[in-house]
C-alpha cells in the first residue's frame, strides 16, 4: 500500500474555515508535490425553490439563463477568493499555485460529489474543513462526517479555528 500524496483534492464550502484549511492543503501540497484539484459543491436548489422561479420566470430559456447566472456568480465567487488568497501568501509558497490542476464548481450533494470526483481524479487524499468549533457531536458539519464514514482514502479533516 502506497502512502505517497501524489493528488489531493481540496474542498471548500467557502467559509473562513476553509480558507484555514486550504492553508493546511498548500502546506502538505509543497511538502509533498502533490497535485492539488479544487472543488466547491452547490447544494442543489430545492424543489420549493424550482416551483418558485417557474411561477415568477414563466420563460424556459430566461429560466435557464438564471439557473446558468446562480452557477457563475458562485465560480467568480470562488475566482475572486482564490485570488485573495494566493496574492495574501508568502512568495515561497505562492509557487504552490502552480501544482493546481482545475478550481471546479459542480452542483449536487456534497459529500456524494466530493467522493465521486476523489474517485475520477485519481485522488490520494481529500482535504475539508470542520464546519463548526468546540468538541460536541457538531465538531464536524454533517458534510464531513458523510465524506469520513465513506472515504476509501486518507482523509484530513482541518479542526475550525476562531483566529
Amino acid at each position: 500500500m502506497s502512502t505517497s500524496i501524489s493528488r489531493m483534492l481540496f474542498t471548500t464550502d467557502l467559509s473562513v474555515n476553509s480558507t484555514y484549511a486550504l492553508h493546511q492543503a498548500v502546506d502538505l501540497a509543497k511538502a509533498t508535490g502533490a497535485r492539488i484539484h479544487i472543488l466547491h459543491v452547490a447544494e442543489p436548489m430545492s424543489e420549493d425553490a424550482r416551483i418558485t422561479l417557474r411561477m415568477f420566470i414563466q420563460d424556459e430559456s430566461a429560466r435557464e439563463a438564471a439557473l446558468q447566472t446562480r452557477k457563475q456568480s458562485i465560480e467568480q465567487e470562488l475566482a475572486d477568493r482564490q485570488e485573495r488568497f494566493w496574492s495574501a501568501l508568502p512568495e515561497d509558497k505562492q509557487q504552490i499555485r502552480q501544482q493546481v490542476e482545475k478550481v471546479d464548481v459542480v452542483e449536487g450533494h456534497p459529500a456524494e460529489v466530493i467522493l465521486r470526483r476523489s474517485k475520477e481524479l485519481g485522488c490520494d487524499l481529500i482535504v475539508l474543513g470542520a464546519h463548526s468549533h468546540g468538541f460536541s457531536q457538531t465538531f464536524l458539519g454533517s458534510t464531513a462526517k458523510r465524506v469520513l464514514r465513506r472515504a476509501t482514502i486518507p482523509t484530513l479533516v482541518v479542526p475550525y479555528r476562531s483566529e
